[in-house]
């Protein structure tokens, strides 16, 4: 059985340079994927954002209304919109050539070639930061159809977000908010391969099963591979690729024939984390119990949440500064007793200085603060450096950090982390009714999200409170894990002694 040809898109051409397995199933079996998690899809929504607002830059200019399923009707629309000189700017031009149909971001007019015929600018439209590989190839497929069709193009450019605009209130200054780079050499000398892998791509799918095509690093680069659940289903549950660190290590032991964890020879040059993924075995330190006691009562146990905006809504800040807008706290004191603080800001307005002095109250003068990475710090310092009316305060607290993660990971460690020592993995190993899969908000990027949504977007009341009450219960949760955390190791090190 051999299938019809297929009409392929700039997109379904990127995932075929990735992987033509998975070029294969996205063409044919579609259902087989995994569909992206909350924070995937926040950045997916964030990518179409930034794309409607990078339009705005370009007065005058024009919408293909016709949507991405309205094939004939999109083309024709944008036939005539190139046709009239008056307009400036076409955005989502559908254009069709080599058996490729490409959506194109912004083409704007430029001056008029011979015989009056117009030159054009393509620019793609990007949330990231710089310009990345990704971008060229997938530049390389738009030129190589909008040329086909006969438009010539003066420059193929990528329009991204600018880091180093400062936001100063107001209107949000476009012009220096996005930064367009021309890449017109970098994207010919890709374009010239594209006829090429066209029609490898072409070949592949008239074939009556995907190719046979093994997991590896190329699963997760540029983008996760959504089949990657499907690939792997089969495979051992202590497979060679769930090795934690370095993924030319595991590599060199594919090539070696090995197949498992358990397989890897005794003699093999592993790192302690590796070594102890290998070994399958609980192991505790024998300094885990002094460790412990190092915190002094009360015990404050710190998590922030934060949000990055593309595009900056507060004044003095930058594309994608991480903004904290969220905070709890549990205290433990000597005898064992806790109490829970806890902050959310729930409007437009900036919400570091109310964070703040919420902040300093719930923390005192006294007793460690328990955190599981380095952000908590790096996020006090930041607000150090933004409120300098708060700054002597909040240096104060820096002093009082104590870090549980690398406590945990010098001196403790459970098979069921998998080489992992996240939050995420260990707590569900050590205080399995403390996981995170009852809670409506999971993760960090998800979080962000949704908070996003909850003040910026949503009108609806009863919406925002459902939001809000989402977002309290999972930075809880954080916090309240520490607490736990703290407990389950010291029985464990009082055991071990």
């Amino acid at each position: 059985m051999t299938f019809a040809p297929r009409r392929l898109s700039k997109s379904k051409y990127l995932s075929g340079l990735q992987c033509h397995k998975r070029l294969y199933l996205e063409m044919h079996q579609p259902a087989l994927a995994t569909p992206p998690d909350a924070s995937t899809q926040a950045i997916l929504d964030m990518g179409t954002e930034i794309g409607v607002l990078a339009q705005q830059r370009f007065r005058g200019g024009v919408l293909v209304k016709s949507g991405f399923r309205q094939r004939e009707a999109a083309i024709a629309e944008t036939a005539a919109l190139l046709q009239d000189p008056m307009i400036p700017a076409i955005f989502e031009g559908a254009f069709e050539y080599d058996g490729v149909l490409v959506r194109v971001d912004i083409l704007e007019r430029m001056q008029n070639g011979e015989e009056g015929s117009p030159s054009w600018r393509l620019i793609e439209v990007k949330s990231s930061t710089r310009v990345k590989d990704v971008h060229l190839d997938d530049l390389s497929i738009q030129s190589h159809v909008v040329l086909g069709t006969g438009l010539r193009l003066d420059a193929t450019c990528l329009m991204h977000i600018d880091t180093g605009y400062l936001y100063r209130g107001e209107e949000v200054d476009l012009q220096a908010l996005f930064s367009i780079e021309d890449v017109s050499e970098a994207v010919a000398d890709r374009r010239g391969r594209v006829p090429e892998r066209l029609a490898a791509m072409k070949v592949l799918l008239l074939e009556s099963q995907a190719p046979m095509i093994e997991p590896d690093q190329h699963c997760r680069t540029p983008y996760e591979c959504p089949f990657w659940a499907h690939c792997t289903k089969d495979k051992p549950q202590r497979w060679i690729y769930h090795l934690p660190g370095k993924k030319e290590i595991v590599s060199q032991l594919v090539r070696q024939g090995i197949v498992t964890i358990d397989d890897i020879p005794d003699d093999t040059r592993l790192s302690d984390v590796q070594r102890k993924v290998k070994d399958n075995v609980e192991w505790v330190s024998g300094r885990l119990a002094t460790e412990l006691r190092t915190v002094t009562f009360p015990v404050h146990h710190l998590d922030f949440e934060t949000f990055n905006p593309a595009v900056p809504r507060y004044p003095g800040t930058r594309p994608y500064q991480a903004i904290p807008i969220q905070w709890s706290n549990h205290i433990e004191d000597r005898d064992g007793n806790i109490i829970h603080h806890e902050f959310l800001h729930g409007d437009m307005s900036d919400p570091r200085r109310s964070l703040v002095e919420a902040l300093l109250e719930s923390l005192g003068e006294a007793g460690s603060i328990c955190v599981y990475s380095p952000y908590e710090k790096s996020v006090i310092e930041q607000l150090a450096e933004t409120l300098p009316e708060f700054r002597s305060d909040l240096r104060n607290l820096v002093k009082r950090i104590w870090d549980l993660h690398p406590i945990v990971k010098g001196h403790y460690y459970h098979p069921e982390f998998q080489g992992s020592f996240s939050l995420k993995e260990v707590l569900p190993a050590l205080a399995p009714l403390l996981r995170y899969d009852d809670l409506t908000i999971r993760e960090g990027g998800q979080a962000a999200a949704e908070y996003y949504r909850m003040v910026f977007v949503e009108s609806d009341w009863v919406e925002q409170a459902g939001i809000r009450e989402a977002l309290l219960r999972y930075c809880e949760r954080d916090t309240l894990a520490m607490v736990e955390l703290r407990r389950v190791l010291g029985e464990k090190a009082d055991r071990h002694i």
